[in-house]
């Protein structure tokens, strides 16, 4: 698909998600972007981690990476999902060179 462009999103959500809430979150999402045409989606869970500062009262949050191709124009699409996720504490969406 010509005029995709790869990029990497991190994810930090609550800390109350167990493993398997946790995997279907992210396989939600991941299908979520194939169905707005994104391809190439791979999910990686970085783990449960100590906060450096509260976030929403939450010391601790899961982190989560989605790698994704995607057109541009899109992003704002899903920054908007994840802005009216109230489980997703913080994310950032960084284009991959």
């Amino acid at each position: 698909m010509s005029g995709t462009i790869k990029y990497e999103m991190m994810i930090l959500l609550r800390e109350e998600f167990n493993d398997t809430e946790l995997k279907i979150w992210a396989f939600n999402y991941a299908k979520a972007l194939q169905y707005s045409s994104a391809s190439k989606i791979s999910v990686i869970s970085r783990g449960k981690r100590d906060l450096a500062y509260l976030i929403k009262k939450q010391k601790k949050g899961n982190f989560i990476q989605i790698n994704f191709s995607s057109m541009p124009y899109l992003i704002n699409k899903f920054s908007k999902d994840l802005k009216l996720d109230t489980n997703v504490l913080r994310f950032f969406i960084l284009k991959k060179e």
